[in-house]
């Protein structure tokens, strides 16, 4: 280990000292042969969450940033937590012009005065990684420059090794802590807060995004000049419109709020259901209002993901969550993985009945706090959602927040069903099948070359009884055998949609090839 490693271990370690952490980072071997049951709720106090908070604020950018991801994590880390995590406040002390310009001429190549025909000396907004400048282009555009600190990658990249090297040790020595799998935790956040410091990142992003919304004149997104962007600096059109609060408190005719409240909602189910790439961080302040009623998406350096399969099992869980589908709802959850098949469904059942009970006892129209006790029951049993499903919930939530202030009556639940429903809806369309990937046809080419092989193999390998299978049915009984062949043979037939081949449905070839091997079975068996 390195000095400079070591020094810096030695703050880390001095700060949770200071803050009341050792006692539960320090479960020891000893500890553990003396079969201390010690929990971490038994050695802190209600003082948890604020102490954490001054901890992570006190060690500098890394552990901020820590935090603000633990903070969209209530499902790992617990609502109190969560929220008072939500409170870290993200700056630090403004670097000068001189250090601006060095970094902007070195990463783009040229002098500053040669770039820019105008560049402000004072900063428009400071935080721990960068900063922002306003400046003009020699073409004429009025731009904003974000530039990143200088230093800040190495400073990051030392923090994550040894964050990395404390979390694999309490997930060692500490088996409450090893629940909430905190190496798992920080590989999350490694990831995480490395695209965050790749401006590159952010403007892909800000390019992708614009095109989902170009032919959506209510919804706007910054330009961004490529030829003035590196990984470290970050040229973007210079947005001037008026904040959200400033929109809730105007009393005149100058905003239409209701027509405002639909274009913010309609847009970020978009976002969800329709691109499956979203604003992961749509609070009020990264939303301004530009003339004409238009909204404008700011800071787009965390984005959330969905695939196609992923995008279309989360509609049906909206669907099923809308609709108070309990059995549906632990069904769908199931099959997507999030739930395990060995999970106390009758006791999950009744706590997801009296959850919708308590929210759905009168007609709402917004889900006021319903995600986020969904988030705390999931905690309750054990499961740790997909990161991506987390950073919706919470994003749905401040969108929804922002809808009802600008229109109190606005129904969410209503403007989710249709979108949700049609994409749902997709899963049964035939036409999809056709569409696939060329590697998907390539392989139902070789699958279909092998199907006469394998089918020999396999005859083969039972006439020889060197093949056997293991049915939870009885499979003595010659009703049984009959019924599955049956079955596959009725149900290989009726299919009408994928991708075909011998003027049939490969789904349904593989249906005949299943009822071939279960026929030669029950032949052998009862001659």
């Amino acid at each position: 280990m390195d000095k400079e490693t070591k020094e810096r271990l030695g703050e880390i370690r001095a700060a949770i000292k200071k803050y009341g952490f050792d006692e539960i980072l320090g479960q020891t071997a000893k500890s553990k042969i003396r079969n201390d049951e010690t929990t971490p709720e038994a050695l802190l106090d209600e003082s948890i969450p604020e102490r954490l908070r001054l901890m992570l604020q006190e060690l500098g950018t890394t552990f901020i940033k820590l935090g603000q991801l633990l903070s969209t994590r209530p499902d790992v880390v617990g609502e109190r937590i969560a929220n008072e995590l939500a409170n870290l406040q993200d700056d630090n002390p403004a670097i000068s012009y001189e250090q601006v310009k060095a970094i902007v001429e070195r990463e783009l190549n040229g002098n500053i005065d040669d770039l820019f025909e105008d560049f402000t000396h004072e900063h428009l907004a400071t935080a721990s990684i960068g900063q922002v400048h306003e400046a003009k282009l020699i073409t004429g555009e009025r731009v904003a420059v974000k530039i990143q600190k200088e230093g800040i990658t190495d400073k990051i990249d030392l923090d994550l090794r040894i964050l990395k090297y404390i979390a694999n040790r309490a997930d060692k020595w500490n088996a409450n802590l090893r629940k909430v799998n905190l190496p798992g935790i920080m590989e999350e956040f490694d990831r995480s807060i490395h695209k965050e410091i790749d401006y590159n990142n952010e403007f892909m992003n800000m390019q992708r995004i614009e095109m989902n919304f170009i032919e959506n004149p209510d919804v706007h997104i910054p330009a961004t000049y490529a030829s003035y962007c590196t990984s470290k600096v970050l040229t973007m059109e210079f947005i001037e419109g008026t904040k959200l609060n400033d929109v809730y408190a105007s009393t005149g005719d100058e905003f239409d709020k209701k027509r405002l409240a639909k274009i913010v909602l309609d847009s970020y189910l978009q976002q969800l259901f329709i691109d499956g790439f979203f604003h992961g961080d749509p609070h009020p302040g990264n939303v301004l209002i530009l003339e004409g009623d238009v909204v404008c998406y700011l800071d787009l350096g965390m984005m959330g993901f969905f695939d196609e399969k992923f995008k279309r099992d989360l509609s049906e869980v909206m669907l099923l969550f809308v609709d108070q589908d309990v059995d549906g709802l632990i069904n769908q959850l199931m099959y997507m993985d999030i739930l395990d098949y060995d999970i106390d469904t009758s006791s999950l059942r009744r706590d997801l009945n009296d959850l919708f009970g308590r929210y759905f006892g009168v007609q709402l129209n917004r889900f006021d706090g319903v995600l986020e006790a969904l988030l705390s029951l999931m905690q309750e049993y054990g499961v740790i959602l997909p990161n991506e499903v987390v950073t919706m919930a919470r994003g749905l939530s401040m969108i929804e927040a922002i809808a009802h202030n600008l229109d109190p009556e606005i129904d969410v639940f209503e403007s989710i069903k249709p979108v949700a429903a049609t994409i749902a809806k997709q899963r049964l369309d035939p036409k999809k099948y056709l569409k696939g990937k060329k590697s998907n046809i390539i392989l139902y080419e070789h699958m279909l070359q092998a199907l006469p092989k394998l089918l020999t193999r396999t005859i083969h390998k039972i006439d020889n009884e060197e093949l056997q299978f293991r049915f939870e049915v009885d499979i003595t009984d010659k009703v049984s055998i009959v019924a599955l062949v049956s079955a596959l043979l009725i149900g290989s037939s009726v299919v009408s949609f994928g991708p075909t081949a011998f003027d049939m449905p490969v789904i349904s070839l593989i249906g005949y090839l299943i009822a071939i091997i279960l026929s030669i079975i029950g032949i052998r068996k009862f001659m």
